[in-house]
């Protein structure tokens, strides 16, 4: 959940304060494609013989007062990270603000080059993480994208043999389908770092923020009211955070990489990690902006996905399904980008195991909350939260079949649909 106009207000005097001679011209964006699907692969994990196979799917939002705004989110999948064939990277960033879309790419690869040259990332990867963020943060401040007002959120997938590390900077999301008997389960990885929680609008208070939605500061409700009620029912107008003499920056989220102005006011680069083992049970992980997750619960996104065998027409599934949701309830759509990861061939036991053999009990998940001097277990649930719209049924958006030899899947709709003129390129 970002602004009423993208991830952040636009209620903000420009750059021309303190932060002055840092303001630069915004360059050329010279990326022409507005929808992109990536081609199913795989890549084998040899250290506990089994084999990840993967695509990803990023879609450009519809913005009817600026049809010509480019694609803010960017992805990296980086496989055999360090030369190491069994470590392997996925990550989605969710650009904001006028330089959004240069901060994501810049975030994008500075991280995982941090992550690639960073000696320690096999003795302490949690150092690392916290380490390649806190870099990448600094990096970003002292580059030439002017980020006063502008930045990224980060959810990061680090695979280390049979371990995912999970880092999180925002409010996009990774889940994970783990089988249980006859049912697949959703379990997030991460956790939406918003004021909506208790603990990150303690934090960023203690900082210095105001914490108040839109109609709030424009004095159309009481402002002494600090109760927004759920992210769910008060998504579209929900509790953001303002400098404490000014109607800016207005974020809805309390982490993000850049966004040099809000980060006086709490808003940290430091991620919150999870630490997951694998187990036979675990199918799948979804990447995904939270453009994927406005009206689709983690668990109807992971029903979604467990329809289709193959990956490349899952992530087309969620992407239009999404895509049709944000047009059937707003009069825009957010970027959308969304990877599948699919977990083939493990057993506990390693290669030499059966099925019959394998100890497949409950995983366990340690949560990092920014810091490591603190950290919880917790076991999986199948539901995230209650969102805006009920499953619905697949067939019913299928615009196109991706291929006469896979299963049929929904393909982005066309804003045709609802009136308004689009263009669809697919690379």
């Amino acid at each position: 959940m970002g602004c009423v106009h993208g991830k952040c207000c636009t209620r903000y005097p420009s750059s021309s304060d303190g932060d002055s001679g840092r303001r630069r011209e915004k360059r050329p964006y010279k990326c022409k494609y507005i929808l992109t699907q990536r081609s199913l692969e795989l890549v084998p994990v040899p250290s506990h013989n089994f084999t990840l196979q993967f695509s990803v799917f990023t879609q450009h939002g519809y913005y009817p007062d600026t049809v010509e705004r480019e694609n803010q989110d960017s992805f990296c999948i980086k496989t055999q990270l360090q030369g190491n064939p069994n470590i392997h990277f996925f990550g989605v960033f969710d650009g904001h603000g006028q330089y959004g879309a240069e901060c994501s790419n810049f975030v994008k690869d500075r991280l995982v080059e941090r992550l690639a040259n960073d000696t320690t990332l096999l003795d302490d990867p949690l150092k690392a993480y916290n380490s390649a963020f806190l870099a990448t943060n600094s990096e970003l401040h002292d580059s030439e994208i002017d980020d006063t007002m502008s930045g990224t959120t980060a959810i990061t997938v680090l695979v280390v043999g049979d371990t995912l590390y999970v880092a999180n900077v925002g409010d996009s999301r990774a889940v994970i389908a783990v089988k249980d008997g006859d049912r697949i389960l959703a379990e997030d990885l991460s956790e939406d770092q918003t004021p909506f929680r208790k603990d990150e609008y303690e934090r960023v208070k203690l900082c210095g923020a105001r914490v108040l939605s839109v109609d709030q500061v424009e004095g159309l409700k009481d402002p002494n009211i600090q109760n927004w009620g759920d992210e769910y029912s008060q998504g579209g107008d929900p509790p953001r955070l303002w400098v404490p003499d000014g109607m800016y920056p207005g974020t809805a989220f309390t982490r993000s990489v850049g966004d040099s102005t809000a980060e006086k006011i709490g808003v940290i680069a430091v991620p919150e990690i999870s630490v997951v083992r694998l187990t036979c049970n675990h199918l799948f992980f979804v990447v995904a902006s939270d453009g994927v997750f406005e009206f689709l619960s983690s668990r109807t996104v992971v029903n979604m996905a467990a329809e289709y065998a193959d990956p490349r027409d899952a992530c087309a599934a969620i992407a239009g399904e999404s895509y049709k949701l944000w047009l059937d309830n707003e009069n825009r759509t957010d970027d959308i980008t969304i990877i599948i990861v699919q977990i083939k061939g493990l057993s506990n036991s390693g290669a030499s195991a059966t099925d019959n053999e394998v100890d497949c009990g409950p995983m366990l998940m340690k949560s990092i909350k920014g810091s490591f001097d603190t950290s919880s277990v917790s076991e999986p649930e199948e539901t995230y939260g209650s969102v805006r719209t009920d499953f619905y049924d697949t067939q019913q958006s299928c615009q196109h079949s991706v291929s006469m030899n896979r299963s049929a899947a929904i393909v982005v709709p066309s804003p045709m649909m609802h009136q308004r003129p689009s263009q669809l390129d697919v690379g």
